[in-house]
């Protein structure tokens, strides 16, 4: 019964388009008073995301998840998919084999650290703001309709814009690998009643086994010149996200056209030479000299503002200065004593051994999360005169957010100097969640461009908390708001914990550390994040 209230719909679709030659608009779509307590079903790759080809997010996996070998092989298969266009199900089978086919299925994370942010940025802003935050304020619940695997955007359609269902086929598994093949899976869980379509293709009318429950009424198609004219959801229009994308993982820093990623395999023979041309100026040049000489080929940097006034030399009767910086790379530090001109001790929780073999400022003071042996430490540093830098975030973070800053670092010292770090890079991300990071360096080494830009911000008295008649969370927090607002950035609540259990499925914390000290600055509190614009 449910099918014979869609087929009208399908004949006046179909009629529309072969009448009129074109389907029906998007621009008909009912009121949405009229669809409170209905059931919208959207088509994933129809109605949200501008662009017409799934290929980069099929690279996305084969990059992220099974390597640079897996990527070169569905790269060379391109022009076969291309002659496959009028099978475009014959295309995905293909790109769903290579890409998925040998993946262990418990560490499968792309979906959901991986994939979301080129989905968001890939969304229309029509389709965000008219589909997505006005009908699901009136909808009783939204349903999502993909070709593509459930695995590769359920993450992104539930975690981001509250998606209640998704539609899509299951990757089938063995022994606990995916095989690359994919099965239908009946979905029950479907209730019926009225509900609207919304698509540019009738082809979301190949699920009708799934979307009879619902799609009883009407399907407003949205044609390809609507289409052609959404703007994308981008940076610029990042308060516009339904929830805030402040994490997500991978290497790659460009979205995986075919045309990119084979300029990327093109540039990485010469990007791995040059990389250790510049880390060899890097180690053994001087600053004022190696600086002009990187920036030569590609690797610059640039100072914001002035320099701050610096005590005596290390070692002397003069207490050291505490400089803290957001956290964007390792290498943060190397950034910050370049900009200084004078050698910085930088202290961490954890670093490979090969991240410190290959650090132009020397060994990096390790600290174990228990607050009082690390804050001895930190003292003993400021004691004998040198310069540290500290990172309170406790872990890296991409997006312009700041992430909640541990307080310790307001009890060591009478001041402090916060410092802005912001980082581009054209092809690869020098931070990793699930990776190893042992290359993060190596990663940023090899970019074809990147720019560091560090900012001194005034002194902040940190006198009160260290004579305890401030709380030096308050403290930590007015260093966040104030570094926040130079940069442009988001102040959050969120942590390194809550980083790590949404990227790596785990805490973040070495293995071989006592529970009890996991977390420096772990929080109870929901997180919050207060908007601010971005630069």
């Amino acid at each position: 019964m449910a099918k014979r209230k869609l087929l009208p719909t399908l004949s006046s679709a179909t009629a529309s388009l072969l009448l009129h030659g074109k389907p029906l608009s998007s621009s008909t779509s009912p009121a949405m008073e009229k669809l409170a307590g209905q059931t919208l079903v959207l088509d994933v790759e129809g109605d949200l995301l501008r662009s017409e080809s799934v290929f980069p997010y099929f690279m996305l996996v084969a990059l992220e998840a099974g390597g640079f070998l897996r990527g070169l092989v569905l790269l060379l298969l391109y022009p076969l998919l291309c002659c496959m266009g009028g099978n475009a199900a014959m295309a995905m089978k293909v790109m769903t084999m290579v890409s998925f086919c040998g993946l262990r299925a418990s560490r499968f994370r792309a979906g959901r650290a991986v994939l979301p942010k080129w989905f968001m940025e890939d969304v229309g802003e029509e389709g965000l703001d008219d589909v997505m935050r006005t009908a699901m304020a009136a909808m009783r619940r939204v349903v999502c309709v993909t070709k593509m695997p459930r695995v590769m955007v359920e993450g992104f359609l539930k975690e981001y814009l509250q998606a209640e269902v998704v539609v899509g086929k299951e990757m089938k598994t063995m022994w606990g690998f995916y095989t690359g093949l994919m099965e239908e899976v009946d979905d029950d869980e479907e209730e019926e009643g009225h509900g609207h379509g919304f698509s540019s293709s009738l082809e979301l009318l190949q699920h009708d086994h799934h979307l009879s429950h619902c799609c009883k009424q009407e399907v407003y198609l949205a044609t390809r010149e609507e289409k052609s004219r959404w703007s994308p959801s981008a940076l610029p229009a990042r308060d516009k996200y339904p929830k805030p994308m402040v994490f997500h993982d991978g290497r790659l820093a460009f979205r995986p056209t075919a045309g990119n990623t084979l300029a990327m395999f093109m540039w990485l023979p010469f990007g791995v030479a040059l990389g250790a041309a510049r880390l060899a100026v890097a180690l053994t040049v001087p600053y004022r000299y190696s600086t002009p000489i990187l920036a030569a080929t590609g690797m610059s940097w640039r100072l914001k503002g002035e320099r701050p006034p610096l005590p005596g030399a290390p070692g002397g009767r003069g207490r050291g200065q505490l400089f803290v910086c957001n956290h964007r790379t390792l290498i943060d530090p190397v950034y910050v004593s370049v900009a200084l001109d004078r050698q910085v001790r930088a202290v961490s929780y954890s670093l490979s051994r090969l991240s410190e073999l290959i650090s132009p400022i020397g060994r990096t003071v390790r600290l174990t999360r228990d607050r009082d042996s690390d804050g001895r430490v930190m003292a003993r540093l400021l004691d004998r005169g040198d310069l540290v830098v500290v990172c309170p975030e406790g872990t890296t973070c991409r997006e312009p957010y700041l992430l909640r800053f541990s307080p310790l670092f307001a009890e060591l010292s009478d001041d402090v100097v916060p410092v802005g770090i912001a980082v581009d890079t054209a092809m690869f991300y020098a931070t990793t969640a699930g990776g190893l990071k042992c290359f993060d360096p190596l990663y940023y080494m090899i970019n074809p461009r990147m720019c560091y830009t560090v900012q001194f911000l005034d002194k902040v008295d940190t006198t009160p908390a260290r004579e305890r008649k401030t709380p030096s969370t308050d403290m930590a927090n007015l260093v966040q708001r104030k570094m926040g607002d130079a940069l442009g950035y988001g102040c959050t609540m969120l942590t390194r914990k809550d980083k790590y259990l949404m990227l790596a499925g785990n805490d973040g914390i070495v293995k071989n550390e006592d529970k009890k000290n996991t977390l420096l600055h772990s929080s109870s509190e929901e997180p919050i994040i207060s908007k601010k614009k971005i630069s």
